[in-house]
Order: structure tokens, then sequence, then C-alpha cells
């Protein structure tokens, strides 16, 4: 049994300042401004602050002394760096799950993909629906393999991960569509126990997610150079 705090006042101030940097609303370079933030939200400086120092951790925001907090940016490396942690724990969580399961236990976390269909249909904004989806179809491994150091490292990683997914849904119109035929192809290993499979397809989709990103990048540094 895991007993779980309320999630702290920073934490979430953190949540809410870090959910507009990864949507966009907050872009690379934009000060956030400790004074105001805290007159919107009515909360102490002090709040605010520890708040910052989580978005920090979670390589949302950068710090600088005299200059204050400014929203960090995107950059090649960081990317770089991003996916190839990010990959090679997916799939880590991946044959885990066919190492440590038998018979029917997979069946909910099928469903809970194959039902992705569904609730994109039904959601007024399918791009966050999708994504947050995703993340619901990670936790529930989560579950299953029960490993909490590696369940607490890939939730440290939500936060960048979802921005660099806004960032290629917003650039490339198709990618609903293909994120949708990834999830199939995750639901299909899954029922046939095939942790090749699995970890494959993970690799496939997290190599093209990185792909695009780095074209957006190029995109956007080009455009800036020649604006």
């Amino acid at each position: 049994m895991r007993f779980q705090a309320p999630e702290s006042l920073s934490e979430q101030i953190a949540q809410h300042l870090g959910q507009r940097i990864v949507v966009g609303q907050l872009s690379p370079g934009d000060r956030i401004q400790e004074l105001r933030i805290a007159g919107e939200l009515d909360v102490s400086r002090g709040s605010v602050r520890e708040a910052l120092l989580i978005l920090e951790r979670r390589h949302l925001i950068e710090i600088f002394p005299r200059k204050g907090a400014v929203v960090s940016q995107l950059t090649p490396a960081l990317v770089n760096s991003l996916y190839d942690i990010y990959i090679e724990l997916l799939g880590m969580l991946a044959r885990r799950l066919i190492e440590t399961t038998e018979g029917a236990d997979l069946v909910p976390l099928v469903n809970q993909m194959r039902a992705l269909d569904t609730k994109i249909d039904a959601s007024s904004e399918p791009k966050a629906e999708i994504i947050e989806a995703g993340f619901e179809v990670m936790r529930l491994a989560h579950r299953i393999v029960d490993n909490p150091f590696l369940e607490e490292t890939l939730e440290n990683f939500k936060p960048a991960i979802s921005r660099t997914y806004y960032l290629a849904m917003d650039n490339f119109r198709g990618e609903l569509a293909g994120t949708r035929r990834f999830f199939a192809k995750l639901a299909q290993a899954a029922v046939d126990r095939d942790a090749d499979g699995l970890t494959r397809a993970i690799r496939d989709f997290g190599e093209h997610q990185r792909g695009l990103v780095l074209r957006t990048l190029q995109t956007e540094e080009s455009a800036a150079r020649h604006g």
C-alpha cells in the first residue's frame, strides 16, 4: 500500500506554470516574474520561488543570478539527451511487462490502449487527450511491473517529453493519426506477448518523434536567422 501526501502548494503552482510552458503559452526566453505570478495566483512569493526550483529541476526553466527565471530553450542537444534516455527506459518497462506477467495479466493494459480512439474522438482537445492517454497507459504499466525506481524516473520525464510532443503535433498535422497507429501496434504486441515487438514499436516511434522535434527546431532557427 502507498500513502501519498496531498500535493503541496508549490507543486500545484509548478504544475500550473509547467503546463503553460508545455503547451507553448509561455515561450523559450520568456521571463517568469515571481511578484506577478504571486499576485495572479494569490499566493506568497516564497511558494512561487519554490515552484520555480521545481520547474528548474524538470528542465522547463533556467534561473539566472540577477535576471531571474526564464523559460528554457529546447536545443538539439537537450532533445537528443532526453530521447536517448527516455526511449531506453520505456523499452525497459516494456520488457519487464512481458517478463513479469502471464496469461491475461495484460488485458487491462490492452483495453486501455484500444479505448484510446474513442476517447480522442469524443474530445474537444484531441492533442491533449492523446498525450495524457499515453501517460495513463504508462502508469498502468507501472502498476503491473511494480518497480518504484523505474516509475519515479519515467514520471520525472513527463514535463520535458510532453513539451516535445506538443511541439511535434503543432507542426506536423499527421502526427495525431500516427500516434493512434503507434498505440494500435503496442496493443497487438501486448496481446501477442511479443517483447521484441513492443520495444521495436517504442524505439521506432521515439526516433520518429525525435526527428520531428529536431526538424522543427531547425526550421525555427532558420526562420529566426532570416527574419
